[in-house]
């Protein structure tokens, strides 16, 4: 997903799940400093490395793609943007090494997503928009993985976009390019991807790489043929999607602000979005780069207030100038505990199923990872 789902609509939910203003802006700027908070920036504020929650192009360029380095890469993408589904998924007839691969392929509804809505309750605003960010992406990123893997994430020529005609659907091949240049053209329908490596450990076959942005549009509807499932056909209708996650995201924080008693899997407040519904999936079916504009509005509508835009420096003063024993209770240094507890979670639920592929929770992060659950 991007800016206008991670930020705009995240607000719209945290408004209509009961939030303030205020508190919704909080939300959604976490949700999209997911996207942002990457060791670069944080060596910038002079923050905790072991917060990060993405890593920069420049920083997976240089990035070591031995199992120490794989570990680092896999622990920070499957934790924030690519959560696993099933841990303990069954492959018969494979290697361990692989079998611990498809584990790791994200998608929605799955344990780690109830762990991780259950660990944001009675945390502060930062961890609430951490948990938003990667349950949204359980939806975008569905049927990719977190770790470099070209058996896994790769897309061949057998990948069409589903197009409206009439009273169903056209297909029209999906034309993909490495050419970072020029944007995507939609009425074309190509779209800019990572450069085809044939090394399955490439930094090129990480999450949906080999389909670019593709994936993390609200409008797109596509069909593929990925080599996990034996090649067999997958239809992905990522307005339903995403609708599921915007209701699924109003459920959950109701849920973390006490109006639900318990959180379950597989539940949206269709009935919280029944005045809006037609508003909501119009501009998730509008075919545009960004929607940022579109989900502006609403919200703007729904709290009659502005909604800012996200300025990602907006805490960082207050961060910097802080004394050192006061920095954990500024706006950056709990979204640093949030993330690092967040992440603990989720290495050592991977790790606990048995799979190797995200290491283990130690050294600097064991100690963060237990401060911030204490």
């Amino acid at each position: 997903m991007q800016e206008d789902f991670h930020y705009y609509a995240t607000y719209c939910a945290a408004f209509i799940a009961g939030y303030s203003h205020e508190e919704s802006l909080d939300i959604a700027y976490s949700a999209q400093f997911v996207d942002q908070c990457s060791r670069t920036l944080l060596a910038k504020i002079k923050g905790p490395s072991e917060a990060a929650t993405t890593q920069l192009q420049l920083e997976l360029m240089d990035a070591r793609t031995d199992p120490v380095g794989l570990q680092d890469i896999t622990r920070i993408w499957s934790a924030f943007h690519f959560l696993p589904r099933d841990l303990l998924a069954e492959k018969k007839k494979c290697c361990r090494l692989y079998r611990e691969k498809y584990r790791l392929i994200c998608g929605p509804n799955g344990d780690l997503v109830k762990k991780t809505v259950e660990l944001a309750k009675d945390r502060p605003l930062q961890s609430v928009g951490i948990a938003m960010h990667v349950l949204a992406d359980t939806w975008a990123h569905a049927n990719f993985a977190g770790t470099p893997s070209l058996v896994i994430n790769n897309t061949n020529f057998v990948f069409y976009e589903l197009l409206y005609e009439g009273d169903g659907f056209k297909e029209r091949p999906v034309q993909f390019r490495h050419k970072t240049s020029a944007p995507d053209d939609l009425d074309k329908g190509i779209y800019t991807n990572t450069l085809y490596q044939n090394n399955e450990h490439s930094i090129m076959n990480l999450g949906h790489g080999r389909a670019g942005h593709f994936p993390d549009y609200s409008f797109a509807r596509y069909r593929y043929l990925p080599a996990w499932g034996e090649y067999g056909e997958i239809i992905k209708d990522n307005p339903a999607d995403y609708l599921k996650a915007f209701t699924q995201m109003i459920y959950s924080m109701k849920y973390i602000r006490g109006e639900k008693e318990s959180f379950e899997t597989g539940v949206y407040d269709m009935e919280a979005v029944s005045p809006w519904l037609d508003r909501i999936r119009g501009i998730l079916e509008k075919r545009q780069l960004l929607a940022c504009d579109d989900w502006k509005a609403f919200g703007e509508e729904l709290s009659g207030q502005a909604v800012e835009d996200f300025v990602i420096d907006k805490y960082f003063d207050e961060y910097v100038k802080s004394p050192k024993k006061e920095k954990d209770e500024t706006f950056i240094g709990k979204f640093a505990h949030g993330a690092v507890a967040h992440k603990g979670m989720v290495i050592s639920e991977i790790r606990r199923s048995g799979n190797r592929l995200a290491g283990n929770v130690k050294g600097t992060l064991a100690g963060l990872w237990k401060g911030a659950r204490g």
